[in-house]
Parts: structure tokens; C-alpha cells; sequence
């Protein structure tokens, strides 16, 4: 008789907080269709301001993509050709790239190997006449150390633009982050921990200008209808997008704490677990998880991760390749980033969503164990 089949199980399951909302999300979606109003209508209106007052800003505007959020809030900030704008190496490409859509340079700096997010020394250092702005990544939900990067800013007259395409809802000292800095962007992914059904993004800052530049480029340059200013893109939030978003967002901070709470079953049972380092929470952060992510050391990460595939347990590697090893930035001049080159190496993100089980969450720590 053959052994039973194991279930597969996800690195993000959606089908549980989709079950638990199904109903509300048809209302909005039935809504939607209903008032035949699918471009900037009243939801996507409603959602700005239900962000807005959530964060504690004064303008939320919502775009068709995190990337996008970069993108234009790199162009309100007033970057240009020429200019650098300091960064990790250790994310998504999209973040060089909205800089370097404007030809300035992105100047990448190590990381912190506890947090994964920048190291705040290396920035200073990084600085030049050149430089016009840092963009801090708030990684894997974990909010960078924002105080010393305000203070370096302050110090340099440099804008900062805060990444927060994995941090919705994380805190930095009891301050929402995407609050902090000149200005903010988000990704609502539907990966994300506030993820629409397709893609959505978000630009947030106090300041009036920036939020008045964003809003006129997101519709071709245009204040008024037919009446282009400048070379602006298409980049309006979807109605039915904005709905949706409006549904799940009653429910982030709940969501956010189960998290949490599985993150802290996670370091318990991986704690016994030698070779393996768990995430940290530093005090001044309250970490929302949009991933789960450990470190393998002593190069065994890729067998590991190869004997779970094997198990149906799914996990990604969030990032293999730091920026600066990317083809596109072959010809960009980089300083040492040791740790980042380091970390490339061993980071593991495991399955975790709100309501994953601690049955789960034991049968992927005793395989990856069994594994090492």
C-alpha cells in the first residue's frame, strides 16, 4: 500500500481570508458593476481617504502599481538626470529602476544582516555633492531605523522617499511607516499583506506639491481634462481595484497581528533548530511579516530549500541576485556589500499567511530541520 499523498502547501495561501470575506467582496464587486463607473470613481476616492487617515497623512493618492508610486514619486521629489539617490541593493528591481528611469544613479550600500534593511553608517558614508535623496526599504515588513536617516537628511538638505511596498500597516515608533519620510509609496500586489486582485499602488506624503504632481502626472501631465502640462503616464487605480482594497483593508490589522503571532510560532520551534537564524523584530519596529524569512547558513540553502520542494512544501528566495550583480547595472561603479552579497546566499522566505495553522507551521520546521 503506498504511503498517503502529503498536501502541498503554499508559500502564501489567499483562499482563507478570501472565504472569510467572499461575501463583502461580492457586494463591492457587484457595486462596481452596478454603477457602470469603472475609472476613478468613488471607491478609489473613498480608499485614499481611508489610507490617509490611517497612516496620519494628508494625501494618499492611488496609483496602478507600487512601481509606479516610486516612479512618479521620484519625479515629484525632483530627482533628475545626474543626480544619486542612495539605497539597498537588497530588494526588488523596481526600486533601482524607478531611479534610474530618470537617468540618476542608484547608489546602493550594505545591509544590516539583522534587520536585512540598510546599514544606516553606510549611508552616511555614501553621501556626495550628488547626492539628492535616499530611499529607505522597509524589507520583509520590518520598518528601517527611520530617526538617524531623517537627522542624515536633515543634515544634507536630501528628500527621502520611503518604499513600503512590504510594510503595510508596520510601525516605527508608534508612527505608521510610508508616514515618515518626504513621502511614501506602497504596492497593493495581490501578494502584499493589503494585496488587490491585479495590480495597485499608492503615493502618500503631507507635502501639497508632491501630492498635486502625482495626481496630475497619473493622468498624462493633466490638471484639467485635455489640458497636458508635461509628459505625464496613465496610472489610475482601477475602480473595482480600489473596491476590493476597501474590503480588505477593514481587515489588515487583524490580519498583520496573525502574522505576527505565527512569526513567534515560527522563532519558537526554530530556536531548537541549529544552522538556521530566524528574523528579529528590533524594539523601535512592530514587524508586519509580508515575509517570513530566516537565514541557512553554511551555504546549504538551495539543498534545503530542494528537499522541501521535494516535500510539497513551498518557499522563495527573496533575493538571489542583489541589484548590483544585476546585467543592467554591470557598468555601475559599487563599493563593497559584503553582507548583501552574503545574505543573497542563505535567505529562505517560509509559508506564512494570518491564519496558517501550527500544524503547518511544525510539519515545514521538522522537514527543514530533517533537511540540514
Amino acid at each position: 500500500m503506498s504511503a498517503p499523498t502529503l498536501t502541498k502547501i503554499p508559500v502564501l495561501d489567499l483562499k482563507p481570508e478570501i472565504a472569510l470575506i467572499r461575501d463583502e467582496l461580492m457586494a463591492a464587486i457587484s457595486g462596481v458593476l452596478d454603477s457602470t463607473q469603472f475609472i476613478m470613481g468613488p471607491n478609489v476616492k473613498a480608499f485614499e481617504q481611508e489610507v490617509a487617515d490611517y497612516l496620519g497623512v494628508k494625501h494618499a493618492v492611488a496609483l496602478n502599481s507600487g512601481t509606479d508610486a516610486l516612479v512618479l514619486g521620484i519625479h515629484a521629489l525632483g530627482i533628475r538626470p545626474g543626480d544619486e539617490v542612495i539605497t539597498t541593493p537588497f530588494t526588488f528591481f523596481a526600486t533601482g529602476e524607478a531611479i534610474s528611469h530618470f537617468r540618476a544613479t542608484p547608489v546602493f550600500v550594505d545591509i544590516d544582516p539583522v534587520t536585512y534593511n540598510f546599514d544606516i553608517e553606510k549611508v552616511r558614508a555614501a553621501i556626495t555633492p550628488k547626492t539628492k535623496a535616499i530611499l529607505p526599504v522597509h524589507l520583509y515588513g520590518h520598518a528601517v531605523d527611520m530617526d538617524p536617516i531623517l537627522a542624515i537628511a536633515q543634515e544634507h538638505g536630501l528628500k527621502v522617499l520611503e518604499d513600503v511596498a512590504q510594510a503595510f500597516g508596520a510601525d516605527y515608533k508608534g508612527r505608521k511607516v510610508g508616514s515618515i519620510g518626504d513621502a511614501g509609496a506602497f504596492s497593493f500586489f495581490p501578494s502584499k499583506n493589503l494585496g488587490a486582485f491585479g495590480d495597485g499602488g499608492m503615493f502618500t506624503t503631507n507635502d501639497d506639491g508632491y501630492a498635486d504632481t502625482v495626481r496630475m502626472l497619473r493622468v498624462h501631465g493633466a490638471r484639467k481634462k485635455y489640458y497636458n502640462e508635461t509628459v505625464g503616464v496613465n496610472s489610475r487605480l482601477d475602480e473595482m481595484q480600489a473596491a476590493i482594497l476597501r474590503v480588505k483593508f477593514k481587515h489588515i490589522d487583524a490580519w498583520n497581528a496573525g502574522r505576527r503571532e505565527a512569526a513567534a510560532r515560527y522563532n519558537a520551534m526554530l530556536s531548537q533548530v541549529p544552522g538556521v537564524i530566524p528574523p528579529a523584530t528590533e524594539d523601535y519596529a512592530t514587524h508586519v511579516f509580508h515575509q517570513y524569512t530566516i537565514r541557512i547558513l553554511d551555504g546549504k540553502r538551495d539543498g534545503v530549500q530542494k528537499a522541501l520542494d521535494e516535500q510539497g512544501i513551498g518557499t522563495f528566495v527573496y533575493y538571489p541576485v542583489p541589484l548590483h550583480k544585476l546585467p543592467v547595472y554591470k557598468d555601475l561603479p559599487v563599493g563593497p556589500v559584503p553582507v548583501a552579497d552574503q545574505l543573497s546566499g542563505e535567505v529562505l522566505s517560509l509559508p506564512i499567511w494570518p491564519t496558517i495553522e501550527e500544524g503547518v507551521q511544525k510539519r515545514i520546521v521538522d522537514a527543514l530541520a530533517a533537511a540540514l
